[in-house]
């Protein structure tokens, strides 16, 4: 039985893999003269002109409660980010980007390559963006919380602002994510991951932007990011968005 169960995993697997983009090459990084982090991907470009059903998308979604939670809350401390709310935009271009390794992350890559294809993707993405955003996320903590929340927001009005809006709702149309409600340590990873060209899919203007800054600024950033609410997409403050269950073992 059991090998029948791994083979029928194998084939699934497999069936799934082929709808998959390329691997896109180790070259292709924001150091690469011809690299666009926007870059046309037949598969990003159908599922965007694709109408996502959400009712599809919650059943294509059971797969990410493990570490994104039912709610799409993550986790507060940081390892899996809030879905909750995400320009469907947003989603399609990260999962496409996993699936042809454009942007890495072990745990996350298996489970985009196991989408059927550019249909589910955009199921899954409109599910997501109909989540309302957790109130109660993961925040900075630090004893002088006020001064650092306050440095990060000059810094934000100078150099986010523009793409991320006065409230961190983003911008759906030019794939510029909505960050209200996301946790601050996910934040901070992704603000020294993005510098570090980590993130190969990354905004250049946003990776000079990063370069520029200290250790200090990026900690005040993140800490002001984290204080944002996004007007008509927060959950009620009656609903508990983020689970109490212990974070999952690493693999």
């Amino acid at each position: 039985m059991k090998k029948l169960l791994s083979l029928a995993l194998s084939l699934s697997l497999a069936g799934s893999l082929a709808f998959a983009e390329p691997p896109a090459s180790k070259q292709v990084g924001i150091d690469n003269k011809d690299y666009t982090w926007n870059a046309p991907a037949v598969e990003k470009n159908e599922a965007l002109k694709l109408k996502g059903d959400a009712n599809r998308g919650k059943k294509a979604y059971e797969i990410c409660t493990a570490c994104h939670l039912p709610t799409g809350a993550g986790r507060p401390s940081g390892p899996f980010p809030q879905l909750a709310g995400q320009h469907s935009t947003v989603m399609i271009k990260q999962l496409v980007d996993f699936r042809s390794g454009i942007r890495e992350n072990p745990t996350m890559v298996p489970f985009a390559k196991t989408r059927s294809g550019p249909q589910e993707i955009a199921d899954l993405a409109a599910y997501i963006e109909t989540l309302c955003i957790p109130v109660e996320h993961g925040r900075y903590e630090g004893s002088d919380a006020n001064q650092k929340i306050a440095a990060g927001k000059a810094l934000y009005e100078k150099e986010c602002i523009v793409c991320h809006k006065a409230n961190g709702e983003g911008d759906k149309d030019q794939l510029y994510p909505v960050i209200a409600g996301q946790h601050y340590t996910y934040l901070l990873r992704q603000l020294i991951e993005i510098r570090d060209g980590a993130r190969r899919n990354a905004n250049p203007q946003m990776v000079n932007i990063l370069k520029k800054l200290n250790d200090n600024d990026r900690v005040a950033l993140a800490a002001y990011q984290a204080s944002l609410t996004m007007e008509g997409k927060m959950c009620p403050a009656n609903i508990a968005t983020v689970s109490a269950l212990p974070a999952p073992r690493k693999k």
